[in-house]
């Protein structure tokens, strides 16, 4: 159970982001079930003011980079994942608020290098983090129309079973944006091989590929500072999605 969700702005809290549009509903994909149907459901009541669900668990197991037993299937799976959701056709999208242009986050990110100058000890080369972040600014933007989005494809929102994708979770943040956003498990998750196999099934072009660069580092530059003495499983992620990106990733 939880309320309003700041990062991604969702109305009514990360558990119920999705069903607020199609409660009570299985949408059928060649590739995979979105299953939004919760085995309980309850309304607000006094003392936790939302809606609020519970689901069965899932099999499978959180994938760690570095650790992959099949990241170019994974690579395969996350891309025909990726794909599904793009070509989902709904009315009334909400817009993805991590979907917004690159420079939405320009303030937040140069503020994030600016503070992890301050912290040797994470010997992050903050000249070369800075350069990469311009480079997606001075990327084209996305001038088709908007996709649906995950938008949160970090490792902890995925489950794997036998190397293989088995489940990805919380739609907290999805809606509809910049496709670049769906592109993190390039840089957050796949070694450099099963990246270019991400790549090239998705058929990402070149501005859109400096756009999810972009995006991903700015996330792990944020995420760093914040994370890095509470939360070691997210700062550890971030240290690696730094040093993947900056190593011509």
């Amino acid at each position: 159970m939880r309320p309003r969700c700041e990062p991604c702005q969702t109305a009514k809290g990360c558990d119920v982001a999705i069903t607020a549009h199609l409660p009570g509903e299985e949408i059928q994909f060649d590739w995979f079930d979105l299953r939004i149907t919760p085995d309980e459901w309850a309304e607000p009541a006094q003392g936790y003011p939302w809606p609020w669900s519970v689901y069965q668990w899932l099999p499978g197991e959180l994938p760690e980079a570095g650790a992959l037993s099949e990241p170019v299937l994974l690579a395969e799976d996350l891309a025909a994942f990726v794909a599904a959701m793009r070509n989902i056709t709904l009315p009334a999208a909400p817009k993805a608020h991590r979907g917004r242009p690159v420079a939405s986050q320009d303030a937040e990110t140069r503020a994030a290098i600016k503070e992890l100058r301050g912290i040797p000890q994470e010997d992050v080369d903050c000249d070369a983090a800075a350069a990469v972040w311009e480079e997606a600014l001075w990327a084209p933007g996305w001038d088709g129309p908007p996709v649906w989005l995950h938008a949160d494809l970090m490792p902890g929102n995925l489950l794997v079973d036998g190397g293989r994708l088995a489940s990805v979770i919380d739609f907290g943040c999805a809606g509809v944006g910049d496709p670049a956003c769906d592109l993190f498990p390039a840089w957050n998750l796949l070694p450099a091989d099963a990246r270019e196999v991400f790549r090239e099934a998705l058929a990402v072009d070149d501005a859109t590929w400096v756009r999810g660069r972009g995006r991903t580092l700015s996330q792990a530059l944020i995420a760093l500072p914040y994370y890095r003495r509470t939360n070691p499983a997210m700062a550890h992620n971030a240290r690696h999605v730094i040093r993947a990106v900056l190593d011509k990733g």
